[in-house]
Formats: C-alpha cells, sequence, structure tokens
C-alpha cells in the first residue's frame, strides 16, 4: 500500500526525516533510510534544509525508493524558483514516479550556507499548493491545458504549537482549499498542544495530519526548541534530572498518546541520527 492508501484506510502511519546528502555520495543517505525502514511507512527528503545546499529532493527520493524500496516525501519550496521552475520540478517529478511533495515556503537563504543566494518567493506555501493541485488536475498556472497531468499526493506544514492559533488556523484552511491532501506537523509535546490546536481549525480535518515528534536530548536543547515550539517546563525539567533518557521517554509516550487518540500517524524528527527513530518507535 501507498502512503496515500494507508491514510485513506485509517491506518496509523509514521514517517521520518532523512537529509540529502551534502554532495554526489549518496550512501550515507540511503544507508540511513535503511536504517529506520523497519519502523516507517514512508521517510521525508528536505529541499534545501535550513537553506542549506542538499541533493535534489526529487532525484535522491527516486533513488531511495528504486535502491531502498521506502516510499519517498520530497520536499519542494517556494523559496528558490519561480512559477515556471516550480511546475518544471513537479511534472519531472511525476514522469519519474514521485507520488508525494510536501509543499514549503522554505527557509530564507540568509539562515543557510549561502546566504547571498537571492531567494525567489514568487509564490506562497498556499499558491505553490494550487499550483501543484492545477497540474493534478490537467492545467499549468497560466490556465493552459498539460499533456498529460500529474497524479502527486500533496502534503503541506503546520504549527499547533504557534503562537497565534486563529492565524494558524486560517493558514491550515486556505492549505486544505488549495488542495493540500495531508499535512505534517511541527514537533509537539503534549497532547493538550494538540487538542488546542484541534479546537482552533473548528471543526475536524477532513485530511489526516501526522504530528511532529522531537526527542529532545538535553536542557541546552529544550532552551532552544522554545524559542519556537511550546515544550513544557515538566520536561525540561526531566532532561535536567535523568538526561537524555527522559527525552526519549517523554517521546515515546507523546507518540502512545496520539495513537490512542485517533491522530493519523506521527512524523519524527531525528536529527541526523537515525537510530533515535528505532529508541521512539520501539518503545
Amino acid at each position: 500500500m501507498t502512503l496515500k492508501e494507508k491514510l485513506a484506510a485509517g491506518r496509523f502511519v509514521i514517517t521520518a526525516e532523512v537529509d540529502p546528502p551534502r554532495g554526489t555520495a549518496i550512501a550515507r543517505t540511503l544507508a540511513e533510510v535503511r536504517e529506520v525502514a523497519p519502523f516507517v511507512d514512508a521517510v521525508n527528503l528536505s529541499d534545501a534544509p535550513m537553506a542549506n545546499l542538499r541533493m535534489s529532493p526529487f532525484i535522491i527520493a527516486r533513488l531511495v525508493e528504486e535502491q531502498t524500496g521506502v516510499e519517498a516525501i520530497p520536499h519542494l519550496t517556494a523559496r528558490d524558483r519561480n512559477t515556471l521552475a516550480l511546475q518544471a520540478e513537479l511534472l519531472g517529478a511525476s514522469a519519474i514516479g514521485v507520488k508525494n511533495v510536501l509543499l514549503l515556503g522554505g527557509d530564507p537563504p540568509e539562515r543557510g550556507d549561502h546566504p547571498f543566494a537571492k531567494p525567489v518567493y514568487e509564490v506562497g506555501a498556499v499558491e505553490l499548493i494550487r499550483l501543484a493541485e492545477g497540474l493534478n488536475q490537467g492545467r499549468n498556472w497560466a490556465g493552459g491545458e498539460l499533456e498529460g497531468k500529474t497524479a502527486l499526493f500533496l502534503g503541506a506544514a503546520a504549527n499547533p504549537g504557534a503562537k497565534d492559533l486563529t492565524l494558524e488556523a486560517e493558514k491550515f484552511w486556505a492549505k486544505v482549499e488549495a488542495g493540500a491532501g495531508f499535512f505534517q506537523t511541527q514537533p509537539v509535546f503534549s497532547l493538550g498542544e494538540v487538542e488546542a490546536f484541534l479546537k482552533a481549525l473548528g471543526k475536524d480535518p477532513p485530511v489526516p495530519v501526522l504530528y511532529g515528534i522531537l526527542p529532545l536530548v538535553s536542557v541546552g536543547m529544550a532552551e532552544r526548541v522554545s524559542a519556537w515550539a511550546k515544550v513544557p517546563e515538566a520536561l525540561t525539567e526531566a532532561l535536567r534530572r535523568e538526561g537524555k533518557e527522559a527525552g526519549f521517554a517523554w517521546a515515546r509516550r507523546t507518540l502512545c498518546e496520539l495513537k490512542e487518540g485517533a491522530a493519523a500517524g506521527v512524523h519524527l524528527f531525528p536529527l541526523g541520527r537515525p537510530g533515535r527513530v528505532a529508541r521512539i518507535v520501539r518503545g
């Protein structure tokens, strides 16, 4: 079954982030995918994550699926390409057999290893989803008819820990209206955080939402993540007392609570340490 079929069937799905290679050597990325393969339904492959140069996510996605058999979710950001290039990427991705794509705005170049690069952002995340959905319907961004349409399962991002949940809900529904078929979120650290997000949405999401899980391994990491996510004080205190084992225990408990709470699934952030996936899921 594909990722789309599993979600449609109500299967609890687990995905995990794996970074594309920094150059042309793909062995490490393939090894990381194989390491997480027993525990996940698909792997995400970022598009120049944090604005750092990496191999094309569509190319490595194809290689991952060919050489490991694990389904891939490549990312595509609006940061680096105009609407012509974005459409060309999506058409090519579909032609080589890519089934899924996560559509994002993208981190600004000044955050990464090419701070001198010029950003594009001709469209934002919502418009990018609408552009991709148009290709699925057989039309281009200019309204012209395609010679063969794409068949991509379109994903979008959400942040249940956003400071302004009303605004986050507006973005969520705009992405659904544009054509998003599933969501993967930024990390959550409590079921209460998820419940607050769902309350802000006003009604049950009409598409599957995979909630992010990030194992915090130190107090310092918890403090850094607290700048953009809602890290409970109880978790920080547990890390102070017990170290990284408390972080993994918290991540395992969050996963179980989400599964018991009938979430569609979870998305794991191992941060380049694929062994963390097994430590969370096995528990």
